[in-house]
């Protein structure tokens, strides 16, 4: 981590400290009574050996008193767990903390809460039910090339004969074709079943035009999503808008102005600081994490962008107001059948969860426990497991029983290698896709390829 990052990153802890214990202290002649913390308990995810798992919680309301201690609490046997039972105990740093729970046992039944403690008294969160399984530590995943080599460039072929230059965003339409962000190429690149690959648009030269196919420019698209009709919709990074693709091989702007910028608004009245995931709902509306912004933008089918998520401030903050939350440079995004979105947030080193009622909470990792790396993408199968490209090096998948599989690579070693679960090495993982048979399919950025893993079967 360089200097700067690590010195945001503390100035924030800092900040969010002292503005906790403002908010916490009372004067002596304060008539105002003091109550205990509200606070809410996140989801639990496990890790592979299912003798470990991930929560934690957020203060949901204004402190009257500073809290001095909080975790959560946990019981195979005590259905409303308080802090006489197995517990984390951690010192205040930020508004929303994440906790580690050790020692479970395999096959299991556990219930857990949230807690914090301030001179009232302790404050408990909703309790949530788990139970842990078999160890799944063996189950990893097969990597191979699906397209493309090391070598950058931009080439149409089959395989490894194609070329690619860090290709980012990766989609899969109704027809099993995949769609590529090929972003220093400034294209839009097509890879068949075969993995035969071709351009749909962009010739690799930087430019903000639309247009027929031919004729339409780029500049680093990151990512892009279609919806039922066959439109493509993606997210030109650099140029600070969000495009559309018609079957027809149309090329137009749905929203933004070219110009980085933070305004809502309807069509080029709107501004973007460069987005970089997308994803659509049912409806057809687009959700657009706007990196620069540290927000998370909604786009309707008629081009009207306002803010959905986050406050454009960068830190770590849960909470039950969705424009009261923060990120940090939020990079990818996916949706689940619920509505729930899902949020790679990347220099918060965790995963993030809107709910339709517009409650952020932390889904995994935090700053300071880093459990997941760096995020940036992220892709439900349909069968509702959820995959995580890290760009440290890692591609994970926590499934629908919410275990964590380290599916392959290797955290912080940036390479380029064949074969299964840590014997395979990415180099700056940034895309991820699922398709209809169960494979999972990863832009490898640094290494210019397209990599398909073969998932373990569970």
């Amino acid at each position: 981590m360089n200097k700067n990052l690590t010195n945001s990153i503390l100035f924030a802890a800092v900040v969010f400290t002292i503005a906790l214990t403002q908010a916490g202290c009372v004067k002596s002649n304060n008539p105002t009574p003091g109550v205990v913390p509200v606070i809410s308990t996140t989801d639990v995810v496990k890790d592979a050996a299912d003798t470990s798992a991930h929560s934690g919680g957020f203060i949901t309301e204004a402190l009257t008193y500073a809290v001095s201690t909080y975790g959560v609490c946990w019981s195979a046997t005590n259905p409303t767990p308080t802090t006489a039972d197995s517990k984390t105990a951690d010192s205040v740093n930020y508004l929303s903390y994440a906790s580690k729970m050790k020692g479970l046992k395999i096959n299991t039944k556990y219930y857990v809460r949230a807690y914090a403690t301030n001179s009232v008294g302790t404050g408990y969160g909703k309790v949530v039910e788990f139970t842990t399984g078999a160890d799944l530590t063996s189950k990893v995943g097969t990597v191979t090339t699906f397209a493309g080599n090391s070598i950058a460039g931009f080439v149409d072929a089959t395989g490894d004969a194609a070329s690619f230059y860090s290709p980012q965003g990766i989609t899969i339409g109704s027809t099993g074709t995949i769609y590529i962000a090929d972003a220093f190429n400034s294209a839009i690149r097509t890879v068949t079943t075969g993995g035969t690959v071709n351009t749909l648009t962009g010739n690799g030269t930087i430019g903000y035009i639309d247009g027929s196919l031919a004729d339409a420019r780029f500049y680093a698209p990151q990512s892009l999503v279609t919806d039922a009709a066959g439109n493509i919709y993606v997210a030109d990074f650099s140029n600070n808008i969000i495009r559309k693709i018609t079957p027809a091989g149309v090329v137009s702007t749905l929203a933004g102005s070219g110009t980085a910028g933070y305004d809502d608004g309807t069509g080029a009245a709107a501004t973007f600081n460069n987005p970089r995931g997308i994803v659509i709902d049912g409806s057809g509306n687009l959700y657009v994490a706007d990196r620069g912004n540290n927000l998370i933008r909604k786009v309707t089918p008629a081009g009207v962008v306002t803010t959905f998520a986050g406050n454009r401030g960068a830190a770590w903050v849960n909470n039950t107001t969705a424009t009261s939350a923060s990120f940090n440079k939020p990079s990818g995004l996916a949706i689940n059948a619920a509505g729930d979105i899902y949020v790679a947030d990347a220099l918060n080193y965790s995963i993030r969860k809107i709910t339709a009622a517009g409650v952020v909470s932390t889904y995994l990792g935090d700053p300071k426990h880093k459990v997941i790396g760096s995020p940036v993408a992220l892709t439900f199968d349909a069968k509702g497991n959820l995959f995580i490209a890290d760009q440290t090096g890692r591609v994970f998948e926590i499934t629908t029983d919410k275990v964590l599989l380290p599916l392959a690579g290797l955290s912080a070693t940036a390479g380029f290698a064949e074969g299964s679960g840590t014997s395979a090495l990415f180099a700056s993982p940034q895309g991820v896709a699922a398709d209809a048979s169960g494979n999972l399919y990863v832009t490898d950025s640094g290494n210019n390829r397209i990599r398909k893993i073969v998932l373990p079967a569970l």
